[in-house]
């Protein structure tokens, strides 16, 4: 394959992110090749420079450079892919772990240490076990959301094309109401606050390794990034279990924004080091961080409001400090953004 080619998206590869198009359609096109064609300019959206990130929709026109001999396209990309067999004991444990469903909607209690996506050494994970939640749909569900793979909680599946462009324009204009629960190492002076710390993603040395990114509070170059918290409860300076609503979406925000606070959130040794660890001989090490509830406008009607119970690891954690199960009261309650 040697010169320039320009692929027009149908109504099947719409509603995805050009990242995810290209994995699909050039499979072995590295991410890290693929960053530097996006930074060079050589990937283009229709006649405009494009990023990773960016949503292709039907109709557009995606501008690849010549990617040399050892990367040839799938010939089946314009046609429904077959993703690989789940197995009956994943599909079993993915189908349990469902907490709502309508025909349009699925909302899951994504298990703590499943990743949403793939990425290297990351065979298993949410994307490639999809089929197994298609139950009696005409269509593959799509994701419209992600967490972070050690971050357990609500996650969002669309049933069809139509239902993820509604979805999706709630997360993208913030009409969306997530809330995570935390427990930090230390106790914030301040009972609630706004954490307004824009952030700025990490040069790393291996590039493509989702397990590598990082972000940091930049300043100058960062993008914006706001999370509202508030502490539920206090196990004296030692402990805190923290209320937290992001506003922005951002990369590792809330761990971020926790690590500003001077409270780094319990098991996140990625980003605070042996500082996230208190109680080892009582607690688990696992990252504390629980998406808790999701309230987002229905694609066709009203409103979905769906609760997910804690993962394993953060119900020790609640009988350690003697928590309470729920909080007195909503922490949130008349905030205005």
């Amino acid at each position: 394959m040697s010169g320039v080619q320009q692929f027009t998206i149908t109504a099947a590869d719409g509603d995805q992110r050009l990242d995810r198009w290209f994995k699909r359609k050039f499979p072995h096109l590295t991410h890290g090749r693929l960053e530097k064609l996006l930074r060079t300019g050589q990937v283009r959206i229709d006649g405009k420079r494009a990023k990773s990130a960016d949503r292709l929709a039907a109709g557009m026109i995606v501008r690849v450079p010549p990617l040399g001999d050892a990367v040839e396209p799938r010939p089946d990309m314009d046609l429904p892919s077959g993703p690989k067999p789940v197995s009956a004991k994943d599909a079993e444990a993915l189908r349990k772990a469902v907490l709502f469903k309508d025909a349009d909607v699925i909302v899951l209690n994504k298990p703590a240490g499943l990743a949403v996506q793939g990425g290297t050494g990351l065979d298993t994970n949410i994307d490639a076990m999809l089929e197994a939640l298609q139950f009696d749909a005409p269509e593959r569900p799509r994701l419209v959301h992600r967490l972070d793979r050690d971050t357990s909680g609500c996650l969002v599946l669309a049933r069809s094309q139509a239902a993820a462009r509604k979805l999706a324009e709630a997360f993208r204009h913030k009409t969306a109401r997530k809330i995570y629960w935390a427990v930090t190492v230390g106790a914030p002076k301040m009972n609630e606050g706004k954490i307004d710390a824009p952030l700025l993603k990490q040069s790393v040395a291996a590039v493509g390794r989702r397990s590598a990114e990082r972000v940091q509070i930049d300043e100058d170059d960062g993008k914006k990034a706001i999370t509202y918290y508030a502490v539920v409860e206090r196990a004296h300076d030692k402990a805190a279990w923290l209320a937290l609503m992001p506003i922005t979406g951002r990369t590792h925000q809330l761990r971020a924004h926790c690590i500003a606070l001077g409270t780094p959130i319990l098991g996140d040794g990625k980003y605070a080091g042996a500082k996230a660890y208190f109680a080892r001989e009582s607690l688990d090490n696992q990252l504390h961080l629980h998406a808790r509830s999701i309230r987002i406008p229905h694609p066709t009607r009203g409103i979905i409001n769906v609760t997910a119970p804690l993962p394993p690891h953060m119900q020790k954690t609640w009988k350690f400090f003697e928590f309470a199960d729920e909080p007195y009261e909503d922490p949130f309650a008349g905030l205005e953004i």
